[in-house]
């Protein structure tokens, strides 16, 4: 799919970021929005497809408001500068991101700050078996696609409960379980751009499934 009209869109809309703009073009909105949940309902088909635990997610439940929440962020603009979606979004659970943006697009899953219950069964399942998480993180194609875990706040001390000396010490004091690849937005131009998101996904499937058996088992 090509996704000229999504960023034309965007760029109009961030030149004239105002309710009465956007309702202005209400029938324009509409339209990139309905093929961006088509393109979002083959990819979900897809990867269905390749993955047996595949919670579907149709593109109208996975797509994210374009709205911003101003009750909790008062200074942000009235509208976002990217449309995004999840995919296998089972409730309470990592799902997979897919950001397209004006200038730059995202890939993306696992826990953002999640709550201290579910903070801290990503923590024993780390204390029971986090070699497993470091091979994960430390494969060659996974390092070289996310890098290392998003960096974020972390606790200067170890955990409550955990030895400071504890061999997985660093991944402990994580607070946030997530992982990015960001890329430029021309790259969605290129004929194989499905099958990339597809690889990506893939990729990170172990670490999501991993976090994912963390917080459910």
């Amino acid at each position: 799919m090509s996704f000229k009209n999504q960023i034309e869109f965007l760029k109009e809309l961030q030149k004239n970021n105002t309710k009465e703009w956007m309702d202005a073009n209400r029938k324009w909105y509409h339209q990139v929005r309905d093929e961006y949940i088509d393109w979002l309902n083959s990819m979900n088909r897809r990867l269905s497809v390749i993955d047996d635990e595949y919670y579907d997610t149709p593109g109208k439940k996975g797509i994210n408001r374009i709205n911003n929440n101003l009750m909790f962020h008062p200074n942000k603009p009235v509208y976002k500068d990217h449309f995004g979606a999840g995919f296998d979004k089972k409730p309470k659970t990592a799902d997979f991101y897919f950001e397209l943006g004006i200038d730059r697009c995202v890939f993306a899953g696992g826990l953002w700050r999640p709550e201290s219950k579910v903070l801290r069964s990503i923590r024993d399942a780390i204390d029971y078996d986090g070699e497993e998480l470091e091979k994960i993180l430390n494969k060659k194609t996974f390092k070289s696609r996310f890098g290392n875990l998003y960096e974020d706040v972390k606790l200067t001390n170890a955990p409550k409960g955990f030895a400071k000396d504890h061999q997985h010490i660093a991944l402990l004091k994580n607070k946030t379980f997530a992982v990015f690849q960001e890329f430029d937005t021309k790259e969605t131009n290129k004929s194989n751009f499905d099958e990339e998101l597809i690889n990506a996904y893939q990729e990170m499937l172990p670490f999501r499934r991993y976090l994912n058996k963390a917080i459910t088992v």
